[in-house]
């Protein structure tokens, strides 16, 4: 083993960096969390080269100018002095980490001036050397980085690519917006504007900004205040009807801290019980205010993981807070639109209720399959409604004789699984996921998918990040039968879908698509092909003639790779006869 040796100031520099800085994401973190520290009310961010660039300005307090050289060192701060401050901070950062650690794997040029001087102090650093002249500025300072892990090589490799790292820029800048609106935030990308807000102090107006009217009409506000603990939530959470396919848009944070919260994540839930299906999450910003001293953030470099004094007071807090806010709300009720045509004979009939249906869910962080329930609007009016005659031809279509099943089609089992006897035993197929195998396969081996047009089109509104990636990713889209045609630079409509999901809402599939990528668009073109496969898949829930049955059966066995799904599911149980027969001690 070799001898112990004194690492050098650099080197301790590169490996503490590694702890503070993981991505340029972290950069941006840091230098903009510095910015809302010092009370600016305007920050700009500018992204470039890849991502290995970055420009952050502010009109905050500045740094003093004898100051500036110490600002660059190892654990420096005017956040926190003594160890009291510790355990009651009330600033994003308080470490004195982020610049020391940023110039030993970049170079960094910071202009900066305070309002009791008329000139500023720009200072360079490179390899964790640092040269200070006096120079000309704005009050404020300016951080501009160049050239990120140019001394680490290794380190570029385990990045993603530029889009993809860009997006986790776009997903913080817009998380530290949303718990800061009294502040402007404008974020570029090779100097175009993709993300703005105006810093007018209203949350809901910048959630506008952020997101889309589509968005803030369905929001609920919570509001609950504790003056005897010092407790208070504030914020918006969306109605039971308006929900999303994963725990993406639940923005959550403590004193306007971006946290990760399983206490608070879990409170949300709790109080969505009974609310909403399975499978399906609440649109939330919640910012939750309590003392400082009763919230631990020093547990982790990234300030994202905290303790409480009380979890248990925190938890029903929250909750009651939520349910403070839905208390008012009521279902939208149900409209039909069966109008008679003049002139047309007409006769009474009474419409059933429609049954519920189920989507099956696949959640790939959790790695766990859940079964969601998708309830339709149903008719509460007992009132006969009048339906003309042409419309019950088409209610009441003539049903075709199906031909006789190939395999031997015992039946269904709760509507979801199809249950075939075989010569040698049982099998259980999944109906849902052996058609989404088969449409999968098809639809990646054709090189032309079959598209129908659409005549009329909702216009789908879409925050300018989601914009950005369709926009570079349109021939991703038009290679699965999609057509997309921006009509402003957040606004779209679908020309064209796939002829097998015609039926389906094109902005259902757009949403779903947005949703699951998670700011990870390396498989864009899967994710496009897999929710286009289960959208125009059968639905589990959904009961079926046995002709039905037959066809997805005979087609899903001319699949290439029958025993999973797209997700990694399987799709069919076998029981052998000899097992069965042993079950019930029976001799074969």
């Amino acid at each position: 083993m070799a001898r112990i040796k004194q690492l050098s100031k650099h080197l301790i520099n590169q490996i503490a960096a590694g702890e503070v800085i993981e991505r340029p994401a972290s950069v941006v973190k840091e230098l903009v969390e510095n910015s809302v520290d010092a009370g600016a009310s305007k920050i700009s961010i500018e992204i470039s080269n890849e991502c290995r660039d970055i420009r952050v300005a502010d009109n905050g307090s500045g740094i003093h100018p004898d100051d500036i050289m110490l600002a660059f060192s190892k654990h420096a701060t005017s956040k926190i002095s003594t160890d009291e401050d510790l355990f009651a901070i009330d600033t994003l950062g308080f470490r004195g980490e982020a610049l020391s650690s940023i110039i030993s794997i970049a170079k960094l040029t910071c202009t900066t001036r305070t309002k009791d001087f008329e000139t500023g102090t720009k200072v360079k650093c490179e390899n964790s050397e640092v040269k200070k002249v006096e120079t000309g500025c704005a009050i404020g300072t300016i951080m501009e980085i160049k050239d990120l892990f140019y001394n680490i090589p290794a380190r570029l490799k385990f990045l993603k690519n530029p889009n993809t790292e860009f997006s986790y820029i776009q997903e913080l800048v817009q998380s530290i917006a949303i718990s800061h609106p009294q502040t402007a935030f404008e974020l570029k990308k090779n100097g175009k504007t993709v993300l703005k807000t105006s810093g007018n102090n209203e949350l809901k107006h910048a959630l506008k900004e952020l997101f889309s009217n589509n968005v803030t009409d369905n929001l609920k506000e919570v509001l609950k205040t504790d003056q005897l603990s010092g407790l208070k939530i504030s914020g918006y959470v969306s109605t039971p009807d308006f929900t999303r396919s994963s725990k993406k848009d639940y923005h959550i944070y403590i004193n306007s801290r971006t946290v990760k919260c399983p206490i608070f994540m879990k409170a949300i839930d709790t109080a969505y019980k009974n609310l909403i299906s399975n499978g399906k999450y609440p649109f939330v910003v919640l910012n939750l205010e309590l003392p400082p001293s009763d919230v631990d953030v020093n547990v982790h470099p990234t300030k994202k993981e905290v303790r409480y004094k009380n979890t248990n007071q925190i938890f029903n807090f929250i909750m009651t807070g939520i349910h403070g806010g839905l208390a008012n709300y009521t279902e939208p009720e149900p409209s039909y639109n069966i109008q008679q045509k003049v002139g047309e004979k007409t006769n009474i009939i009474e419409l059933k209720p429609q049954q519920n249906t189920f989507d099956i869910v696949y959640n790939k962080t959790d790695d766990e399959m859940v079964v969601e329930e998708k309830t339709f609007d149903m008719i509460q009016d007992k009132t006969p409604q009048v339906v003309s005659e042409t419309e019950q031809k088409q209610i009441f279509k003539p049903v075709e004789k199906a031909p006789e099943p190939e395999e031997n089609i015992v039946g269904q089992y709760k509507n979801t699984y199809i249950i075939v006897e075989k010569e040698d035993g049982m099998e259980i197929i999944d109906q849902h996921i052996a058609e989404e195998r088969y449409i999968y396969e098809k639809l990646k081996s054709e090189k032309n998918v079959v598209s129908q047009l659409l005549f009329v089109s909702d216009v789908l509104t879409v925050t300018p990040s989601e914009a950005e990636l369709i926009k570079e990713n349109l021939d991703k889209f038009e290679r699965f039968g999609f057509g997309i045609e921006f009509t402003s630079d957040t606004e779209l409509i679908f020309r064209k879908v796939p002829q097998m999901i015609a039926k389906v809402n094109p902005k259902e599939i757009l949403a779903d698509i947005l949703e699951n990528i998670e700011s990870d668009i390396d498989g864009l073109e899967e994710k496009i092909l897999i929710t286009t496969s289960c959208k125009a898949s059968v639905k589990a829930g959904q009961k079926l003639s046995t002709w039905q049955m037959q066809e997805i059966v005979k087609r899903w066995r001319t699949t290439k790779m029958p025993y999973t799904c797209p997700h990694g599911r399987p799709i069919v149980k076998f029981f052998p006869h000899k097992e069965i027969a042993g079950f019930f001690q029976r001799n074969q």
